[in-house]
């Protein structure tokens, strides 16, 4: 039995030195396409090189992302299941649920930060405002005429409205959509006046002139939009959004593995390949230390609590 115990002990650590041995799946909260999927497309595939076993998405959709987070946390910890977070899993979405099903914090380990995908604040073009003071004086003139879309209740999108709304005294209607797409059509067309929303769903209808960019939600001018101004420029710092993308795995992963995927992650965000395809959809790579992206998804969390109680939105 001794002898027995020792060869299985000598397999298991022969086991873990190898890692990753078979395939690892990424696991993502929402479905194809999209910045989320976009960025865990690339990463997918530049580990897939560098570590020498594929690296599988997998979109598993639903409860804005509490289906893939929960798929995770009860999935064995040995590195072979990781969850892309983001602002939504790990940021306000623990505030908008009255029981979830795992704990955000200690369920899971950080591994780092992936990505941020910095807001802009745009306008319908036939509003009659050329900047942000203009449209706030506009706003104020019409209190609850006006309507922000999101691309859904309780996402950063809507989020960055609250914050605008409190931050300049103005009563903006939230009008939440299923998805960028409808909620940009809808802008372009004028049943609604106001949208934040990162840059990729914005772009085509900024250069045409459709849509009209009035500030940044983020502390540096959005590189796609240099002559833009940043909320902090114009006097209101608050309003600073970006939906970010982390990586974590199952509570109780290996410290070994979480190291390896940390090292062969920050690797990867470095490369220029991943640096190019991230600027053009005016996105930063982030990385950082498993200890740096525990305490962001901390600090979010504790931000985002007050803001989802001041807006007035019930958990479900």
């Amino acid at each position: 039995l001794s002898l027995c115990a020792l060869i299985g002990s000598w397999a298991q650590a022969q086991d873990t030195g190898a890692y990753p041995n078979r395939p690892i799946k990424l696991i993502v909260t929402v479905p194809p396409g999209g910045a989320a999927d976009f960025i865990a497309r690339l990463l997918a595939s530049k580990l897939s090189t560098s570590i020498g076993q594929p690296v599988i998405v997998e979109n598993k959709a639903g409860a804005s992302g509490v289906v893939a987070s929960d798929f995770v946390a009860k999935s064995a910890p040995d590195g072979y299941t990781l969850l892309q977070s983001s602002i939504t899993t790990h940021g306000i979405g623990p505030h908008l649920m009255t029981k979830l099903p795992y704990d955000p914090m200690t369920s899971f380990t950080p591994i780092t930060m992936l990505a941020s995908l910095p807001l802009i604040m745009t306008i319908n073009a036939d509003i009659k405002a050329q900047t942000l003071p203009e449209f706030v004086t506009l706003a104020k003139q019409s209190p609850s005429k006006m309507a922000f879309a999101s691309s859904g209740n309780g996402g950063a999108p809507h989020m960055a409205g609250e914050l605008f709304t409190a931050a300049t005294s103005t009563a903006l209607i939230h009008a939440p959509y299923r998805g960028s797409g409808p909620a940009v059509a809808d802008l372009v067309g004028g049943q609604v006046q106001v949208m934040f929303d990162g840059a990729p769903s914005l772009i085509p209808y900024i250069t045409t002139g459709k849509i009209r960019a009035l500030a940044a939600a983020s502390p540096r001018r959005n590189p796609l939009l240099p002559n833009t101004p940043t909320f902090a420029e114009l006097g209101y710092p608050s309003v600073n959004v970006a939906l970010w993308y982390g990586l974590m795995a199952p509570a109780g992963t290996p410290p070994d593995i979480i190291a390896r995927l940390n090292r062969e992650v920050n690797q990867a965000l470095k490369s220029s390949e991943i640096q190019e395809r991230f600027a053009s959809q005016g996105t930063e790579a982030l990385g950082g230390t498993p200890e740096q992206a525990a305490s962001y998804v901390r600090q979010e969390l504790d931000r985002w609590g007050p803001v989802v109680k001041k807006a007035g939105i019930v958990p479900n």
